[in-house]
């Protein structure tokens, strides 16, 4: 089996200096070398590629026609060398890359992609991508760097840490409220329309809240899109649980139940180990983390405290 061409960075420095100026002299100044070292440099590049670069002549050097194709692949290295001695010298290595991350639908749209202009001027290096489909989505396949999930990953080659908790509670809206049945117990929901996931699409369990809430509601219209559910609610379709960081928005939705009914669910983010420390994945997670943590209030009701809902003189519905 025939090895690689082995040939330096310094070869190809020496290189592009006598392409580009014709003369071993020249080239020998700008590089601060000697005229036989420069020599030396192209005949053993020459030799390792086993391809003739120039040619020699009274006048100087003169690329041939493989020497003029090799200017173009050594100034590509030329510029990335340079890029990467800038981004080392200013420490912006973890801002470069591409992340895809993975997100549940109602943290994608109604938190991250809310935070997004200061994640860009923070990395403004980093490209990513960002997928709200997370049922298909599979870390253990590569289809994502990083996913935000509702469930601690059990198992496997994953690293994972909780990102906040949030809280939900049923809401109508308060034109359906006004002309509907009240609401004074859990029993009264049963005589109620709910909005709510299709039950097979699940994908996760932290989302099958239905029967935290009672047992025996069952849903009239079922969506696998936390915003078709929330739109159909703001529409007075019917009751709906929704998450307090995102329903607390609409002033046209109100709290049904609210010292009685307060779920708890958490957010997660989690990778390959192997992923971790990778520079570009790092930045994300750290940015997520300081993120949710100077946005508590957003995620969890002013009334909640430590042992669940205060009790407060006058409900909402």
């Amino acid at each position: 089996m025939n090895n690689p061409p082995q040939f330096t960075w310094d070869d190809l420095q020496f290189f592009l200096a006598v392409a580009r100026t014709g003369q071993l002299s020249t080239a020998a100044r700008q590089l601060r070398s000697s005229h036989a070292t420069v020599s030396r440099r192209i005949d053993r590049l020459e030799f390792t590629l086993k391809v003739k670069l120039f040619e020699r002549n009274p006048r100087g050097y003169v690329l041939t026609a493989m020497g003029t194709r090799f200017v173009e692949t050594a100034e590509r290295m030329e510029q990335e060398t340079e890029r990467l001695r800038a981004d080392l010298a200013d420490g912006s290595m973890a801002q470069r890359g591409l992340v895809r991350l993975s997100a549940p639908e109602g943290f994608a749209n109604f938190f991250f992609a809310t935070v997004l202009p200061q994640f860009a001027a923070q990395h403004p290096h980093l490209s990513l991508e960002l997928v709200t489909i997370q049922q298909i989505m599979s870390l253990s396949r590569k289809e994502a760097d990083l996913s935000v999930v509702l469930d601690e990953p059990k198992g496997g080659a994953y690293f994972a840490e909780k990102l906040t908790d949030y809280h939900l509670q049923v809401y109508g809206s308060r034109d359906y409220l006004a002309k509907a049945a009240s609401i004074t117990c859990r029993e009264d929901l049963l005589g109620h329309p709910f909005v709510s996931y299709i039950e097979e699409m699940i994908f996760a369990p932290g989302l099958d809240y239905l029967g935290d809430v009672h047992p025996r509601i069952k849903p009239q219209f079922q969506s696998s899109s936390i915003f078709a559910q929330l739109t159909a609610t703001r529409n007075g379709l019917g009751l709906c649980i929704l998450p307090y960081f995102f329903a607390s928005r609409y002033p046209e939705l109100v709290r049904v139940l609210p010292e009685e009914i307060d779920l708890k669910r958490h957010y997660w983010i989690t990778c390959h180990r192997d992923l971790k420390q990778a520079p570009r994945v790092r930045a994300v997670i750290d940015f997520l983390r300081e993120a949710v943590r100077g946005e508590d209030a957003r995620f969890v009701p002013p009334y909640v405290t430590a042992a669940g809902p205060a009790r407060r003189t006058r409900a909402d519905v």
